[in-house]
C-alpha cells in the first residue's frame, strides 16, 4: 500500500473516532455504489451524514478541505440520497460533512470539521 493510501486510511479512522467522540454514530466506512463512495456514513440524531475525509501530511498542497470542490460535493449529495434509497429510507433527512485532517508525522494531528456543506 502506498503512502497516500495509508495516510488516507489513517485519516478515515481518526475522523471516525472524532465523530464518535461527539456522539455521532458511525454506520459504515467506505460505502460504495455505482456512482461512487462515501468515506464515512454516520447517523447524527436521526440525520444521515455522508462524511468526506481529506487527509494531508502538511500544507504544501494547500489545506485538505480545498480538495473538496463543488463537483465532489454534488456527487456526495447524490451518494447520500443513494444510501438512503438502498437502506429503504428515501425520505430520511441527510447532509454532507467534510473532515479535513493535517497529520504531520511526529506531531499531533489537526482536525477541521465542516458541517452541512453544500456546493
Amino acid at each position: 500500500m502506498g503512502h497516500n493510501q495509508e495516510l488516507g486510511q489513517r485519516g478515515e479512522v481518526l475522523a471516525a473516532q472524532y465523530l464518535m467522540g461527539r456522539g455521532i454514530h458511525v454506520v459504515a466506512m467506505n460505502w460504495r455504489c455505482p456512482i461512487g463512495e462515501i468515506d464515512i456514513v454516520a447517523d447524527d440524531a436521526g440525520t444521515l451524514v455522508a462524511v468526506e475525509v481529506k487527509t494531508r501530511s502538511g500544507l504544501g498542497f494547500g489545506h485538505p478541505a480545498e480538495a473538496v470542490d463543488a463537483v465532489k460535493l454534488r456527487r456526495l449529495h447524490r451518494l447520500a440520497s443513494a444510501w438512503c434509497r438502498a437502506a429503504g429510507q428515501p425520505r430520511r433527512r441527510r447532509r454532507v460533512d467534510v473532515i479535513a485532517i493535517i497529520a504531520v508525522p511526529g506531531q499531533h494531528h489537526r482536525v477541521a470539521y465542516f458541517k452541512e456543506v453544500t456546493p
